[in-house]
């Protein structure tokens, strides 16, 4: 029993001896410093800012009227009342309209025909042409609702003196049998900022873990800092100390950014947070510790510091596309579906838009909260098998370089 308790207080030791050691390289090295704390501090706020307008409004549009009617002049006139569009130009012609697109002065183009309002007053189908900018969604979005808007208020009125009814609640009837409320469950402002800005939030925090990680595993390498880990890993016990060392370290650091960038961020820019500090809690625990064992696993592959930039930049647009967020998880084939459940932002993302935007909690992202607890662990193992091979090859590069010097002095 006496041996036992010896055992868990070296291991305790050894552990605290490793977490000190991390502790203060990573607040010696301004690299580290600057992905785990200023990065994390002023990237959302930069993010919030660039898309805390939301919606987009007033969005210039030309207009072509070959019609010149009590008609067209209407459409335009409620067109213009609209808050996400501005008539700004009237063109002569489509040639005109399509010069000030390819400037950018306008993102879209309206065109009446000659023979708009003589068909309507035949009682023919009239045609509007929308031409709209397709490379800003946005900006297509407005124009188009709002053409659409427009031209279902005017059919209805059309509709109304032909509908052979006899009170005015009949030609309501009549012409909208079905009146449709629209109402925003979730995203209540119907703003890409609130569509977008949980799931920048959640890959920022893993992005860094790893950029982080890497730099601080690609330091120690080219200074061959694992050997002072070599008397402490002796045996195989030996690693988990040291990972865990290792992870405590960051794991401390990353709870105060993580509650920052989950609570405070969207608070400062009135962003929509249903988030329960209970489900918080339960998500980010083991999102956390999945990305540190990821970092760390990953960390075999980094072997100068700038090779870390590399990866971690070139993987964040596909780590993002393939959480199933900004494209539908449904559209996205098969093998880049498995490639996703190996990264723990793609679950992450999903549960923190679950209990965040819906109000959902740990039983509603139960899939997502036992995936993240089986990565931690998988890659937990991985970053135990790691080290230790990494510590075995210091090993053998120290016996070698000792019976180099051996060699020597013996000549």
């Amino acid at each position: 029993m006496k041996g036992l308790f010896s055992q868990i207080y070296q291991g305790i030791n050894d552990m605290c001896y490793i977490w000190w050691l991390e502790m203060k390289n990573t607040f010696k090295d301004e690299g580290v410093l600057i992905f785990f704390i200023l990065v994390p501090l002023g990237y959302p706020l930069l993010y919030s800012w660039i898309y805390n307008n939301e919606v987009v409004r007033e969005v210039p549009v030309a207009i072509v009227d070959m019609s010149h009617s009590n008609a067209s002049r209407k459409f335009i006139n409620m067109f213009d009342a609209s808050p996400d569009t501005h008539a700004a130009y009237y063109c002569n012609n489509l040639q005109e309209a399509k010069d000030l697109v390819g400037k950018q002065q306008v993102h879209g183009t309206l065109y009446f025909p000659p023979d708009f309002e003589k068909q309507l007053g035949r009682g023919e189908k009239a045609i509007v042409d929308v031409y709209c900018d397709m490379s800003l969604m946005l900006t297509y979005k407005a124009i188009y609702q709002s053409a659409q808007a427009v031209a279902l208020d005017m059919s209805s009125e059309i509709q109304k003196p032909k509908s052979g009814s006899i009170t005015i609640r009949d030609e309501e009837i009549s012409t909208n049998p079905i009146d449709v409320e629209r109402v925003e469950i979730f995203n209540s402002t119907g703003g890409y900022g609130n569509a977008l800005l949980p799931c920048v939030l959640i890959l920022i925090l893993q992005q860094t873990l790893l950029l982080g990680i890497g730099l601080s595993a690609g330091t120690a390498r080219e200074n061959n800092r694992y050997k002072d880990l070599v008397p402490i890993s002796k045996h195989y016990n030996g690693i988990f100390r040291i990972v865990l060392g290792k992870s405590m370290c960051y794991f401390m650091i990353y709870c105060i950014m993580g509650a920052y960038i989950t609570l405070c961020v969207p608070r400062f820019f009135h962003y929509t947070s249903l988030v329960h500090a209970g489900d918080l809690i339960g998500l980010m625990i083991p999102y956390t510790l999945s990305c540190i064992f990821f970092g760390m696993m990953l960390s075999c592959l980094v072997r100068y510091r700038e090779n870390v930039l590399l990866l971690v930049v070139f993987t964040s647009v596909p780590f993002l596309f393939m959480s199933g967020i900004s494209w539908p998880q449904s559209n996205i084939p098969g093998f880049w579906k498995g490639v996703s459940c190996l990264i723990p932002s793609t679950f992450g993302i999903r549960g923190f838009m679950k209990i965040s935007s819906m109000g959902g909690t740990l039983q509603d992202m139960e899939t997502e909260y036992q995936a993240l607890w089986i990565q931690t662990l998988v890659y937990f193992f991985c970053t135990c098998l790691v080290y230790r091979a990494q510590i075995i090859a210091s090993r053998k590069h120290a016996i070698a370089r000792l019976e180099m010097l051996k060699k020597k002095l013996e000549t």
